[in-house]
């Protein structure tokens, strides 16, 4: 410290000698260091508090929720920066304002007054959504906790506010959820995969084992129709030789056992037998391509057979009468796989069917057209059924979703058939058609010339 220097001391006043005026003098020094100790000390705790003050403003201004501290009365006292970007407000217009006057007009206050009056009894945080102005004046749903501020004494001087907009808060969920959606579909497909593959290995199976007798039958009927003809050859020489002169029990005999019915009878059980044998061969035949399933091989498909195999498929297993109006592009041909789009097309087309059928008295009717468009080959499948509902056409690709009675069906069909479609690079839409029913439409990357 630097010396100071001294006044000239006075006279000494009458009484006091020079041991006290320097010992007066001394406690002046003493007194003097003090305050400049205390000084030193001020500055410190000001650049402190300051440095606090900073740090305070700083986490105010980084929260992207916003803060709002009030009073008892409910009149903001503090803010920060991301309320003032969201009401569109500076802090000074906010500081002294209420808390009612950040509400969107279409937000009652009572509900704000029963969130403080619940956080002060609960004596805990109380969670209310609040509609705030923005600074264009649209509503802002805001997840608002209000909690109380005490004094030293307990008794409450005002409330916090921190609220975060649901409408980020909304957009994670959706997107949570959409990802769970795309999980589940790929769980799904994974274990239809794997179905249909043990189904197909099963399918094959049986598909080669039913190959061997249908041939020997195929042959031995083949057989049985040529030793048939030579046969009536020989009993129509026998009948023109013996003529009358045949005798009467082997006449009657031939009554008895009606050989002639038989004779006439053989043909048309041979031809029905034959025809039999060979659409058993055509049923086994579609199992050896639907065991073909899961593989994954892309080749040039001709559209129009797919769709006809599917048609065959589906009205083979109905009961009723179902129209299906076929309109042909015989030139369109599909980048895919043949069994992958059989089973698409047997989904929908049988889809058509049940939401079809669903109107008493009406015959169930599906009009399927295929045409070219640009480098794809688009087909739609309308049918006459009630349509689908508003709040089902979102839903209707979602696993297990089904407007279908129980036990009617599983959900799973359009599912599948939508992942199928995706991964041949393609899309899969319904809709409502204008003139009544449902239409599905399906793009799949057309074939190279």
């Amino acid at each position: 410290m630097t010396e100071r220097a001294h006044p000239q001391a006075p006279s000494h006043p009458e009484g006091v000698d020079d041991d006290t005026w320097l010992d007066v003098i001394h406690k002046m020094d003493e007194v003097y260091s003090q305050l400049l100790r205390d000084e030193v000390a001020l500055e410190q705790k000001n650049a402190q508090l300051e440095a606090s003050q900073q740090f305070i403003y700083g986490l105010l201004s980084s929260m992207s929720d916003v803060l709002v501290a009030a009073d008892a009365q409910g009149l903001i006292e503090q803010t920060n920066q991301a309320l003032c970007e969201l009401a569109g407000r500076s802090e000074d217009a906010l500081l002294g304002a209420p808390m009612q006057a950040l509400l969107h007009p279409s937000q009652d206050g009572a509900a704000l007054q029963d969130m403080m009056h619940r956080a002060l009894t609960l004596r805990q945080g109380h969670s209310v959504e609040l509609m705030l102005s923005d600074a264009a004046g649209q509503p802002v749903p805001v997840d608002f906790t209000a909690t109380p501020r005490y004094d030293s004494r307990r008794r409450c001087i005002g409330y916090v506010f921190v609220g975060r907009p649901t409408a980020e808060i909304q957009r994670a969920y959706r997107q949570l959820h959409e990802a769970h959606e795309a999980l589940k579909r790929t769980q799904q497909q994974l274990l239809h995969a794997e179905k249909m593959s043990s189904l197909g290995r099963l399918v094959a199976g049986v598909a080669h084992e039913l190959n061997n007798p249908i041939s020997f039958v195929l042959g031995n009927v083949h057989a049985l129709n040529r030793y048939t003809q030579r046969l009536r050859q020989y009993l129509d020489a026998v009948h023109a030789t013996l003529g009358d002169q045949a005798p009467p029990e082997l006449r009657a005999l031939a009554r008895q056992l009606r050989i002639e019915h038989i004779l006439n009878d053989l043909p048309s059980l041979m031809d029905g037998t034959i025809e039999g044998a060979q659409r058993t061969a055509s049923i086994v035949d579609g199992l050896k391509r639907f065991s073909a399933l899961d593989q994954e091989e892309r080749e040039s498909v001709a559209i129009d057979a797919v769709i006809e195999r599917a048609i065959h498929w589906v009205k083979k297993g109905l009961a009723l009468d179902f129209d299906v109006q076929f309109q042909r592009c015989p030139d369109c041909r599909v980048l895919g796989n043949a069994g992958q789009l059989l089973q698409v097309l047997m989904n929908l087309i049988q889809n058509a069917c049940d939401a079809a059928s669903a109107r008493p008295g009406v015959q169930p009717v599906l009009r399927i057209a295929v045409h070219h468009e640009a480098d794809a080959v688009v087909i739609s499948l309308h049918d006459n059924g009630p349509g689908i509902s508003p709040e089902d056409l979102s839903s209707i690709f979602e696993p297990f979703f089904t407007t279908k009675p129980v036990g009617k069906g599983t959900g799973l069909g359009l599912s599948i058939s939508y992942g199928i479609v995706e991964r041949h690079g393609g899309t899969l839409a319904a809709h409502n058609h204008p003139e009544g029913g449902a239409e599905f439409v399906l793009r799949l990357p057309a074939a190279p010339a």
